[in-house]
């Protein structure tokens, strides 16, 4: 007798041997005869990226993320590009270093505050210990 995990991976083998068509089609009987099986096939289809690939648009793969930096056969464009995008790195970097500079400043202040919070509870309960001992 096979397990269930057995007989998962037998099925998506067999799906898999037989393309992208298949698994439509398992997804399409599943939504007709139990929906829930055919929504579980469409998640599992899109978890696995089966649904990638040339037969449904995959907008990552159309257009290249970033331009290219070749020229563009007009110098003065291509060299204000290239200020453009060193002002614009330089600039990311400044603010990522001010951003980095305010989480240690907040994180600083919190723990100064816990500081003179566990001072305070201190010298709270050696004051009570002193207030037992002259009683």
């Amino acid at each position: 007798m096979s397990t269930p995990a057995t007989w998962f991976s037998n099925t998506e083998g067999w799906l898999d041997d037989r393309g992208k068509g298949a698994w439509i089609a398992a997804m399409v009987l599943g939504f007709i005869f139990i929906w829930p099986v055919g929504l579980a096939i469409l998640f599992y289809m899109i978890w696995s990226n089966r649904m990638s690939g040339s037969f449904f648009c995959n907008r990552s793969q159309s257009r290249p993320v970033a331009p290219p930096r070749g020229s563009s056969g007009n110098l003065a464009f291509d060299a204000y590009r290239d200020d453009t995008i060193k002002r614009l790195e330089d600039e990311q970097h400044a603010f990522q270093g001010f951003l980095q500079r305010l989480r240690d400043a907040k994180d600083k202040t919190e723990f100064d505050e816990f500081m003179d919070e566990r001072a305070n509870e201190v010298s709270d309960t050696s004051s009570d210990v002193q207030d037992a001992k002259s009683a």
